[in-house]
């Protein structure tokens, strides 16, 4: 997301900070290197205009060039003014007096509205709300059953009917139903086309105009560049947005859609989709977005996956054994499934202050292969053997490789990375770290 960016801005700013001392032809020159860069990531030229003139505006001043450290007051500056960019306040949904609470998702056909659907669905019910999907999507063929099935996966309710019913009916009897359910959110699934038209523009006013939503959400695809600006600016004005969801997010390094889109259209995003999970729907932070595009990382974020994804009494069980020195292959495991959960290896360390520029050196899918491997393997031990890989003899060594489908050197390969982690978390108990750590999971770096 954004790394294209993220390492021309690095790049400028780690110059401008050797310079020491500046004025205003260095500064000129910098921004003239953030232009590029901006407009590089298919950043809007009036957002960029404006940007750089506010930031311009500011740099030249006494107070950064006479300063004892202008590059990074003009860093700050540029931090802050892209927060203003884009929209300043994080994504919130709108709250109403009376459940249940009504989201309409509209965008074009392919954008991710069915798959939003479910993720923002999904993260309501881990905030304690009761969701309602409704399937209003008739025409796309197996829309209703893709939307029941993820449903059914993640224990969410579904409302659907026949194809050959009307979307308004269908979302008229969804509503009923919901409050008859005691429900407070319903998600509605609507039809999307290649072309914005006014049929569907028509269905869409008469289904906002029944169900009175609380939110309209345009799910909008960021790898479209600047259409997505063009898509949202159509939807806004025909039917009226209160928020934007920017999907496939992880999937454009360029990401300028994103610092262009609030700007242009006034409309706030609300959320990221960052992945294929159910659980990659971001809530919209623009200062943590901010940072992350400057290569200051993003921690709030990072400690809401942990606390998400790690298990706060197994975390003081995995401590007590690594303070004993009792730490199995089992809380390797353990662990590992737990990592998973808070998403790929390259997104967790661009969250990290001053890891950014090792993100692209970790390619997901390689590092991703390589634990599966790792967890296989294990699974394949016995209960003695993970308690206990010091027993694991050549015999034992064969018969896990074949159970993991992998090779005794495999095998081999994991039992010396494990003894590497136990003399790691050892030092660590005693405030020391090893002088080489290692690649300690092998994992391959670019």
């Amino acid at each position: 997301m954004l790394e294209i960016l993220t390492q021309k801005l690095t790049s400028v700013f780690e110059k401008l900070g050797r310079k020491g001392k500046l004025n205003e032809a260095d500064v000129d020159e910098a921004l003239r290197q953030v232009r590029l860069a901006l407009l590089e990531a298919d950043v809007n030229f009036k957002v960029v205009k404006e940007f750089l003139s506010r930031v311009r505006e500011r740099a030249i001043g006494s107070e950064v060039l006479h300063s004892l450290t202008p590059a990074q007051q003009i860093i700050k500056i540029v931090n802050e003014e892209l927060i203003v960019v884009l929209g300043g306040e994080p994504g919130r949904l709108a709250s109403v007096p009376e459940p249940p609470a009504v989201a309409l998702l509209v965008g074009l056909q392919g954008s991710g509205k069915t798959t939003t659907a479910v993720k923002l669905a999904v993260q309501l019910k881990h905030l304690g709300q009761r969701p309602l999907l409704v399937a209003a999507d008739t025409r796309r063929p197996a829309a209703i059953e893709q939307l029941t099935l993820l449903g059914e996966q993640h224990d969410i309710p579904v409302y659907s009917e026949n194809p050959n019913v009307a979307a308004t009916t269908i979302c008229q009897r969804a509503l009923k139903q919901a409050k008859e359910r005691g429900m407070t959110w319903v998600i509605v699934d609507t039809q999307g086309r290649l072309h914005v038209d006014q049929a569907m523009m028509k269905e869409l006013a008469d289904i906002k105009s029944l169900v009175r939503p609380a939110e309209v959400l345009l799910t909008v695809d960021a790898m479209i560049g600047q259409d997505a600006v063009r898509v949202a600016q159509e939807f806004h004005s025909r039917i009226g947005l209160t928020g934007l969801i920017l999907t496939k997010m992880d999937g454009d390094a360029r990401g300028g859609a994103a610092l262009s889109i609030r700007f242009i259209t006034g409309v706030p995003i609300k959320y990221l989709g960052t992945g294929e999970k159910m659980d990659t729907l971001e809530v919209f932070h623009p200062d943590r977005l901010a940072s992350r595009i400057l290569g200051m990382g993003d921690m709030l974020t990072f400690i809401e996956r942990a606390e998400t994804a790690f298990d706060q009494q197994q975390a003081k069980n995995l401590e007590r054994k690594m303070r004993s020195g009792d730490f199995d292959l089992e809380d390797l495991l353990s662990q590992m499934r737990q990592i998973y959960r808070m998403g790929s290896l390259g997104r967790l360390v661009e969250m990290i202050p001053g890891f950014s520029k090792f993100a692209s050196q970790l390619p997901d899918a390689e590092g991703e292969k390589q634990l599966k491997k790792i967890e296989a393997i294990i699974l394949s031990m016995t209960s003695e053997e993970r308690r206990n890989p010091a027993i694991i003899d050549g015999k034992r060594r064969a018969r896990i490789a074949q159970g993991s489908g992998t090779t005794s050197k495999d095998v081999n390969q994991l039992l010396n990375q494990f003894r590497e982690i136990q003399k790691l978390t050892k030092s660590l108990t005693h405030g020391k770290l090893p002088r080489k750590m290692g690649n300690i999971f092998d994992i391959p770096l670019r």
